[in-house]
């Protein structure tokens, strides 16, 4: 199955790239100051099944080219054979000479993922054999597998920033809510000899959170330093992002918390005649600072303003009270006089906490490499077709096709 959904991505992803390339399409588009594609989304996975549906790509600059920032937002509208609904409408949006920068995360799912315990390594699949009590004396069994989970998920995130300075800092106010109901732990069974509690109930049982239903309600403060050359496709420049979040129990929070977002990616070119060719760097930490997150809101790999992170992995494969994520990317020109067609090769590493099960930052790291190719769709705003294809721990794969650059 996986090589027939990664023929087939490879076709949509040369279908694409042949049609764009028919120079009197994409002209119109241009003259529009505005470029909308629609990317078909073919995947499988066992938490899926096959997965079908298009995810819209727009670009547009809300001002003086010369001045303003491209703005680009993302969608997806998937439906799977498991069942599941998949919306999501994410973006930047600058405003005219960049005065103003509006950020965007809004999603609703009708889902079911595998969740595999906190923390990375091996031990990353037993929390629940960590002493955690209960008032009738159980015990459970490990589980030393993916725990299948049905939820429902709503999410809108808005985050408003204003410029500071001509040097690239913003800084601005967000409010971001996360509802999660109708969840549902297939493993989870009290009936069983010995019973089998999985991750989330011990969690949520251990941290007096109801393992049915839970929201996060909170409003944050944003710092934003960038001084990429392109939003979507930099060459040179770096970008710094700093958010802290309060998620009161007064704001509709089921339990009180916080957290901290930092961000960073910086771009350095290997030949000055050709800018593509270039390492680009990424990294940023997700942690819980105060309170006790909901284990579907902890920190995680993926969930990401984009969903770009952790190539290789399975959305949310690691999980923690904390997380730090990095990639190392080298992004290369594949034509000798033509940046049409590109390459890339990467690798990144996850590292999560499991304080529970006494696991620490950087005690254990999972890895994930891969290579793809790029299609140049716009070369005035340098947006790009990206295939690629990942390996990483415990037999993990996947194929991705987007628009722009992850990062």
């Amino acid at each position: 199955m996986k090589k027939i959904i990664l023929s087939l991505g490879l076709i949509c992803f040369l279908s694409i790239s042949l049609f764009a390339q028919d120079s009197d399409s994409v002209k119109v588009k241009e003259e529009k100051n505005m470029k909308l594609l629609l990317i078909p989304v073919l995947a499988s996975s066992p938490a899926t099944g096959f997965m079908f549906g298009v995810a819209p790509a727009i670009t547009f600059i809300q001002g003086d080219p010369k001045t303003t920032a491209i703005s680009s937002y993302l969608g997806s509208a998937v439906y799977t054979t498991q069942k599941q609904l998949l919306l999501t409408f994410k973006g930047n949006l600058f405003f005219e000479n960049n005065e103003w920068l509006l950020m965007n995360d809004w999603r609703y799912f009708i889902t079911s993922q595998p969740t595999f315990g906190l923390g990375t390594g091996p031990q990353s699949a037993r929390l629940v054999s960590t002493g955690i009590e209960y008032e009738d004396g159980l015990t459970s069994q490990s589980i030393d597998e993916a725990q299948f989970m049905k939820f429902n998920f709503l999410r809108l995130h808005q985050t408003l920033l204003k410029k500071v300075n001509s040097n690239g800092l913003y800084a601005g106010i967000g409010y971001h809510l996360d509802i999660h109901s109708k969840i549902e732990d297939q493993l989870f069974d009290l009936e069983a000899e010995p019973a089998v509690i999985t991750s989330h109930y011990a969690y949520s049982t251990k941290y007096d959170i109801n393992p049915e239903k839970y929201t996060l309600s909170g409003i944050s403060g944003n710092v934003i330093y960038d001084t990429r050359d392109n939003t979507v496709n930099a060459y040179h420049g770096r970008y710094a992002f700093l958010s802290l979040k309060g998620n009161p129990t007064w704001l509709g929070s089921t339990v009180g918390s916080s957290s901290l977002w930092a961000e960073y990616r910086d771009y350095f070119t290997l030949n000055p005649n050709r800018p593509r060719n270039l390492i680009a760097f990424w990294a940023y930490g997700n942690f819980q600072t105060g309170g006790a997150l909901p284990y579907l809101d902890l920190p995680a790999l993926g969930w990401d303003q984009f969903g770009r992170s952790g190539r290789a992995y399975p959305q949310g494969r690691f999980r923690g009270q904390s997380m730090v994520y990095s990639e190392l990317e080298w992004r290369f020109p594949l034509q000798q006089n033509n940046d049409r067609w590109g390459g890339v090769v990467f690798a990144n590493f996850t590292s999560a906490t499991n304080k529970d099960a006494e696991i620490k930052m950087l005690d254990y790291i999972n890895t994930g490499v891969g290579l793809g190719v790029r299609f140049m769709l716009d070369k005035q705003k340098r947006q790009n077709l990206a295939l690629d294809y990942a390996w990483g721990n415990y037999g993990a794969s996947g194929f991705y096709l987007s628009v722009n650059e992850v990062f």
